[in-house]
């Protein structure tokens, strides 16, 4: 514990200290000064020459004090690299000097001394766990473990690394008082409020977004090297390729980083990673990287239409929105699990079926028996994690089995695991419930017998769905929407969409000239983690190409 708190709140040593000097700027302190307030947009980064700095999360009543630092400790976590606001305030409490350093020379330091870049990271990624784990953030989320609004605040909130304060309001007795102080009722679930003032009702992920100040301006008249669309493994592996070799990178995520593989519960065979890492912490450590270098990050804005007919490309941001120039582009939307067409089946989407096996949708099912839908590495792994918890897990899958579609060690894990169950030939037929799902019915297609269970979770993982209604009449897409591109594409449809270059279009390139397509929204795409990573670089070689031309 010892260990891991020095990491968290390290003491640099004189060298390190004269090394950030050369970055900022001495300031004399004085008792009671604040140095930064709760809700500052980007706030500075300083070390303590002399003197005492208390750091603490304010209360309506009292303030939460998290640490002190003295003389060579510094202050922040990964928002000072985000430009996000500060979570935090930051107190003199004994007189003294610090180093005072913007964002800007921040990252420059960062990025140009490993030494003093890797202390940095470390800690203020461990800090904003730390946050977390403590609920130290400007969120209090008032709602049930049966709504399904309420699943989808929670997962806004945690794929996104922002500390909250759930109160469950089935569960908690003394809520009445909170909810007549903000003048909420239960029929306003879920309920946000943000910052200890401001109440949102059943709120969409960009109002939380802006609430929260996740993002930052975007100039409209201002051209980006390249815009990264989607933060998958692919997206993000692009944007940290880009920022770090020198191009201005806006990535957009219309949900949270990560993508499908955000949703796994454990990635074991992804290179480097001997005993698996889940899909959300792969996906953070990215976007730590990303920021690191300085690409910017928009969340919770959808790419509503890419105009292509003329250069530099214009991408409209939401429905009605502004539009942003781009000198490349690089699609990495990926695909969605194709849904059962059953009936009822949006009635339970977050309040018995879901479409993701993480950390909170397992502690719904402690207990209670389980159904995966899929064949693939995704189903698998959903269905080993859930198995830890769940009393009973029934993986239905429409082959004979999963040998052609998974990778032989989940295979063996789930032939060898006693609480699951494999179900061949078999497809769900029926969701039946009042408010959650109460139960399903499934048939054996080989003898048409249909069996009906009280179970009340679903897990859907089958089949993909390129999100690329977006781009219909711009790019060339396969005969199921994927994206065609490089050697995939023929001769007539680059007449199609007038290629205007006497070169081919290169390995991951579009119809369209600088523009690119990675992971799973690409035609041909293999299902991969780690080949999704290495399309994100590739397109990155090729964008410096196009800006060359």
């Amino acid at each position: 514990m010892a260990d891991n708190n020095e990491r968290t709140y390290p003491r640099l040593t004189q060298a390190q200290v004269a090394r950030v000097t050369a970055h900022g700027r001495v300031r004399v302190t004085s008792a009671g000064e604040f140095l930064i307030r709760a809700g500052d947009r980007a706030p500075q980064f300083f070390v303590v020459l002399s003197g005492r700095v208390e750091i603490a999360r304010p209360g309506a009543s009292e303030d939460t004090v998290i640490v002190s630092y003295e003389a060579g400790q510094f202050n922040g976590e990964m928002n000072l690299l985000t430009g996000r606001r500060s979570l935090v305030q930051a107190r003199v409490s004994e007189a003294g000097e610090v180093i005072e350093l913007d964002r800007e020379h921040l990252l420059e330091l960062v990025q140009r001394d490993a030494e003093i870049g890797e202390i940095l990271m470390r800690a203020f990624i461990l800090r904003r766990v730390e946050l977390i784990a403590r609920g130290l953030g400007e969120v209090v989320l008032l709602g049930s473990l049966y709504c399904a609004g309420t699943l989808r605040v929670r997962e806004f909130l945690g794929r996104n690394g922002q500390p909250y304060s759930f109160v469950d309001l089935d569960r908690d007795g003394d809520v009445q008082q909170l909810l007549d102080r903000f003048h909420v009722t239960h029929a306003d679930v879920p309920v946000v409020i943000c910052r200890g003032e401001l109440v949102l009702r059943n709120p969409t992920d960009a109002q939380i977004a802006e609430c929260l100040g996740l993002n930052q301006q975007v100039a409209s008249d201002q051209r980006r090297d390249v815009i990264v669309v989607g933060a998958g493994p692919a997206g993000l592996s692009a944007a940290v390729y880009a920022a770090s070799e020198g191009l201005d990178a806006l990535l957009i995520e219309r949900r949270a980083p990560g993508g499908q593989a955000g949703s796994s519960s454990r990635i074991e065979n992804y290179l480097g990673f001997p005993t698996g890492i889940s899909g959300e912490a792969l996906a953070g450590r990215a976007l730590s990287q990303a920021s690191k270098f300085g690409a910017q990050l928009l969340i919770a804005r959808t790419a509503a239409r890419l105009d292509c007919s003329k250069r530099p490309y214009m991408l409209q941001l939401d429905e009605g929105g502004s539009a942003i120039q781009a000198s490349t582009v690089v699609i990495a939307t990926g695909a969605e699990y194709r849904k059962p067409p059953l009936e009822a089946l949006g009635r339970f989407e977050g309040v018995g079926v879901y479409y993701a096996a993480t950390f909170m949708e397992a502690q719904l099912c402690t207990g209670e028996e389980v159904i995966v839908i899929g064949g693939a590495n995704s189903a698998g792994q959903a269905a080993v994690f859930l198995a830890e918890r769940a009393r009973k897990v029934h993986i239905l899958v429409r082959g004979e089995g999963l040998a052609a579609t998974m990778s032989r060690y989940l295979v063996h894990r789930i032939e060898n695991h006693p609480t699951i169950e494999l179900h061949p030939c078999t497809e769900l037929v029926a969701v039946e419930g009042e408010t959650h799902l109460a139960s399903v019915r499934w048939r054996d297609t080989r003898s048409q017998k249909e069996e009906s269970r009280p179970i009340r979770h679903v897990f859907v993982m089958t089949g993909a769905t390129p999100a690329t209604r977006w781009l219909a009449g711009c790019l060339a897409l396969d005969a199921n929407g994927f994206i065609k591109t490089g050697p995939e594409l023929t001769r007539e449809e680059l007449d199609q969409a007038q290629w205007p270059l006497t070169r081919a279009p290169y390995l991951l390139e579009t119809s369209r000239p600088g523009v690119f397509a990675v992971g799973d929204v690409r035609a041909g795409n293999i299902k991969r983690v780690a080949s999704a990573v290495g399309e994100g670089s590739i397109a990155i070689s090729f964008v410096h190409r196009v800006l060359a031309e």
